[in-house]
């Protein structure tokens, strides 16, 4: 069993950190459910979604698999369990790197393009009815700003090759 370390005076949160804390936790996990509900009826889910929205976004329609790991934020191996899914559905291709033969590089197939291009109008309507609309555009600009702050400062302390990290 591990042993519970005594918490420093002045790190707990205080009452109103607590609420903004728990409001978080709550809010982004009713809000990915609820995304995931949206997409469950197509077939993908989030995660399934994000990978093929950003090696659609590439040039060529392709990535390297340690380059997509960094930006939709999976470990390696988790991005390989979900390659694999993508790719048995024909929705993905893996081949070696083009460039050098020596890492991997996922590629949106025809079908791929064609079910993510079916599939994007349902997940922007979802973003902007489950979070947008709810936050109006500044209070959107201002939640992307303060995010992006905190996931330059988290990437920055764990260094090269974790996950959301590309290396």
């Amino acid at each position: 069993m591990a042993q519970q370390r005594p918490v420093p005076p002045g790190t707990w949160l205080t009452d109103d950190e607590q609420r903004s804390w728990r409001a978080y936790l709550a809010a982004t996990r009713l809000i990915q459910d609820a995304l995931e509900e949206d997409l469950g009826g197509h077939g993908l889910t989030l995660g399934e979604y994000e990978i093929l929205a950003v090696v659609s976004e590439t040039e060529g329609r392709r990535i390297r698999m340690s380059v997509l790991a960094g930006s939709v934020v999976q470990s390696r191996s988790r991005l390989t369990h979900t390659a694999s899914r993508l790719e048995k559905r024909g929705l993905v291709r893996r081949r070696p790197a083009q460039d050098d033969g020596r890492g991997v590089e996922l590629w949106l197939t025809d079908a791929g393009a064609d079910l993510l291009g079916e599939v994007a109008p349902v997940h922007v309507a979802s973003v902007r009815h489950h979070l947008i609309d709810h936050l109006g555009p500044e209070g959107f600009r201002r939640l992307g700003t303060a995010m992006a702050h905190v996931r330059d400062s988290i990437t920055s302390e764990r260094g090269p090759g974790a996950p959301g990290r590309a290396t």
